[in-house]
């Protein structure tokens, strides 16, 4: 056992990865019992994390070494002296993400850390921020690569931690200070949380807030995260610890959550809120978001949407927010003609559907009636279809053509505007013989 660390030691110092794959590939490693493979593999960690080798990062970029480090990581004993595998796994981590891109490698790396939260002696203790820290990193590389599962699972973990322990902007609980990745525990000796550690969990609550939104965008809850943008971007609108072009970014991601929600009242109170929000106008400086704004004034004006503003709309979306539904339409294109369908609404009383079609702009005549039809059966619009003639009939909320109420709202219309008639007849009459009287009495 001596000679096989004795082995270790002088490839690691000469840099030699072919010797020490050979060593962890070989038949004498096999042979090793469970605690020897143990002892080796801490001597492996300990010696690659001390500051005194030079094997890393170089090491990272030899598949074979990643090897032999992916194996003596999986053979540890329950405690490494000071923590070198969780210093290992955060120098990985650091090299996947900024050297190779690989985030999916490096959140499994991450998510192996071993966190003690309750032992504050213990070398794997670290504070709630740190441990938050850690899950938010693993969920942000995870929506990197689209695992939008595995990214939930760790912003949720993440959550709980910030609930948990009271993490919050303005002030930490005494237990929240900062911690280096070994696990050690720094004290500025100020009495409280520093001004260090007040921005750190600033930045820290706002990489939560912004990575929960984007996995609730992921996975289509498009109103929740619009919701959720929509605070982030007036988070420390009038003060200087959040960059106005990050905050204006959130809002560009807010209104493009808003416009792809479902037809609601919620929605229609969103959009009010993100059009009477002054900053709106900005956005179209931004190429990604450069005809949000028209768009989204449309749809809380119930304008209708034009199809050039659709397909500029549409060319800014990201993968998941342009799925096909079973109807044969894009997320955005069901969103907006629906959006178009109530805009008409305003203007008609009926229309073929043919019609509809043309003047929306998006869709033929059949996808115009499929989605009129469920709209009218889910109650986001007022009217009825007459298939045999192609005509969708609008009514006033609640009132079905057809029913007495209907015809009993026509014939009330009809006689308010026969009244309008009769009584402008009758004033241009009376007009006329006060004028006839006048000219026979001179």
């Amino acid at each position: 056992m001596d000679d096989l660390i004795q082995s270790v030691t002088a490839a690691i110092q000469s840099s030699d990865h072919v010797r020490l794959s050979s060593i962890f590939a070989s038949s004498r490693w096999q042979s090793l019992g469970q605690g020897e493979q143990r002892a080796l593999s801490a001597h492996f960690v300990k010696t690659v994390t001390s500051s005194s080798s030079t094997f890393l990062p170089g090491g990272f970029r030899v598949p074979s070494t990643m090897s032999v480090i992916s194996t003596t990581l999986n053979h540890l004993p329950p405690m490494v002296e000071g923590a070198a595998d969780s210093i290992l796994r955060h120098r990985i981590f650091d090299f996947m993400v900024d050297e190779v891109g690989d985030y999916g490698a490096a959140a499994r790396y991450l998510s192996g850390l071993r966190m003690e939260e309750h032992d504050a002696t213990s070398v794997y203790y670290m504070t709630p921020v740190d441990r938050c820290d850690v899950f938010v990193k693993i969920a942000e590389c995870y929506l990197e690569v689209d695992l939008s599962v595995e990214a939930e699972g760790a912003v949720t973990r993440a959550g709980t931690i910030i609930e948990s322990a009271g993490i919050g902007i303005g002030g930490l609980s005494s237990s929240s200070s900062s911690s280096d990745p070994a696990g050690k525990e720094h004290d500025d000796g100020g009495g409280g949380a520093s001004k260090v550690e007040e921005e750190r969990t600033i930045t820290l609550i706002l990489r939560y807030k912004s990575t929960y939104a984007r996995v609730l965008d992921i996975n289509r809850k498009f109103l929740q995260a619009a919701l959720k943008y929509h605070d982030l971007s007036t988070a420390y609108l009038h003060t200087d610890a959040v960059d106005a072009d990050d905050l204006l970014i959130m809002l560009g991601r807010a209104v493009t959550c808003a416009i792809l929600s479902p037809n609601s009242a919620q929605r229609q109170r969103l959009l009010g809120l993100v059009y009477k929000d002054e900053r709106l106008p900005q956005l179209d400086a931004i190429p990604e978001f450069q005809s949000h704004s028209s768009v989204l004034t449309k749809m809380y004006l119930n304008r209708i949407v034009q199809k050039r503003e659709l397909e500029i709309f549409e060319s800014s979306l990201a993968s998941h927010q342009k799925a096909v539904m079973a109807d044969g339409l894009t997320i955005v294109e069901r969103g907006v003609l629906e959006h178009n369908m109530v805009a008409v609404s305003q203007l008609y009383t009926s229309i073929y559907f043919n019609q509809l079609g043309e003047l929306l702009g998006v869709v033929d005549a059949a996808k115009a009636e499929r989605v009129a039809a469920k709209m009218i059966s889910d109650g986001s619009l007022s009217g009825s279809i007459d298939e045999v003639e192609g005509i969708l009939y609008f009514a006033s909320p609640g009132v079905k053509k057809g029913s007495t109420l209907h015809w009993d709202e026509t014939i009330t219309s009809f006689c308010v505007q026969l009244n309008k008639v009769t009584d402008a007849v009758r004033s241009s009459f009376r007009a006329h013989n006060h004028e006839e009287t006048s000219k026979e009495q001179c």
